[in-house]
């Protein structure tokens, strides 16, 4: 089950956010997480959901 979500990220290396697609992922702490790359520079991105 592999789980998308999109919306915004926020880039820390372009300093801007970002709208892109990214794979839900189940952090160690049960937390809902989105993992994408930046369309710009190429850097991982990160961001928290909320609770499984």
């Amino acid at each position: 089950m592999a789980d998308t979500w999109a919306g915004e990220f926020y880039c820390v290396k372009c300093k801007e956010k970002r709208e892109t697609e990214g794979e839900v992922v189940v952090s160690e702490s049960g937390r809902r997480m989105a993992k994408g790359t930046c369309p710009v520079c190429g850097t991982k991105l990160n961001r928290i959901l909320g609770k499984a």
